[in-house]
């Protein structure tokens, strides 16, 4: 079975259980349709990953562009990198938001930039035909090592290293790919020789993740570094001084075939208001007790910036 027709299928069941919405929390999908048949020459299709914020980005994105009269069409969520990229280079999708540092290090598994300049330079280079990045933005969105506060009052731990000592009790939580990209437990194993006793898979930076975090099932675990859940649940991220997560910038990664100079002027124009606070702000908002339909939060800070 082709990659494109595997998508074809998850898209679909996606579809029909999100009620052939473009996101999470609802709405309709800007330019109306969900299927994976080719879209239309002149029509950019817009994936996104499985989590509130890529979703987030998409509708921004996608409703941006839209508003300048640029055909779009937004996918329902397709997953992880692991499947999105290959959708992407087979011509599935169009485009998607991506990040800086672990898009390299997926694309060149032995990148070793960490600084934002450094990273998005070594990314232009990298990224392969008929691919092509835009500008980055300023707001960044890390993955992160996260413990209770009492499970780091309890062992003192300030940084990933401190867990060193007692990896070997600690069971470690998060999605299933962290377990092989380059700077998950791979990562932490080689930059701080930390072994975990075992690793619970997860969602992507979800609720799952965060409810077990919260309620010992795993004693540290990844989640993104603009989760408001961090915050409200008191959890300590735990500093990483010797970079095993390098810079994540978020940035568009689409074809360059529908990379005009009017796209680009679009979606460069969205880069350049997105901030590291927006982003937190977005997710808090997304994740409110309302609930309300990401399209209509995307919308919402379109209007608030201007855009």
């Amino acid at each position: 079975m082709t990659l494109r027709r595997s998508l074809s299928l998850v898209a679909a069941g996606a579809a029909a259980v999100l009620g052939l919405t473009a996101c999470g929390g609802g709405g309709n999908p800007v330019g109306g349709g969900a299927s994976q048949a080719p879209a239309a020459g002149d029509t950019i299709r817009i994936g996104s990953a499985d989590f509130t914020e890529s979703q987030l980005l998409a509708q921004i994105y996608g409703q941006a562009l839209q508003a300048k009269g640029v055909q779009v069409e937004i996918t329902p969520p397709i997953g992880s990198r692991e499947v999105y990229y290959p959708a992407l280079t087979d011509g599935s999708i169009d485009m998607v938001p991506e990040y800086t540092g672990t898009l390299l290090q997926y694309i060149k598994k032995d990148a070793a930039e960490t600084e934002p300049d450094a990273v998005y330079t070594a990314l232009q280079t990298a990224v392969p035909a008929p691919l092509t990045v835009l500008d980055k933005a300023a707001a960044e969105d890390k993955d992160a090592v996260v413990v209770t506060q009492a499970f780091a009052q309890q062992n003192n731990l300030k940084s990933i290293a401190d867990l060193a000592p007692l990896a070997g009790t600690v069971t470690f939580g998060g999605p299933s790919e962290f377990q092989t990209r380059p700077d998950g437990i791979p990562g932490l194993q080689k930059t701080y020789g930390v072994t975990f006793k075992g690793y619970t898979a997860l969602d992507a930076g979800g609720p799952v993740t965060v409810k077990a975090l919260a309620d010992g099932q795993v004693q540290a675990a990844d989640l993104f570094t603009t989760d408001p859940a961090i915050e409200a649940n008191g959890f300590v991220v735990l500093e990483d001084p010797k970079s095993n997560f390098a810079a994540q910038n978020v940035v568009p990664l689409i074809n360059s075939a529908k990379a005009s100079d009017q796209v680009k002027q679009i979606l460069n124009a969205v880069q350049a208001k997105l901030t590291t606070e927006g982003l937190l702000e977005l997710n808090t908002t997304a994740n409110g007790a309302d609930k309300p339909n990401l399209d209509q939060v995307a919308k919402d800070w379109l209007a608030k910036n201007g855009v």
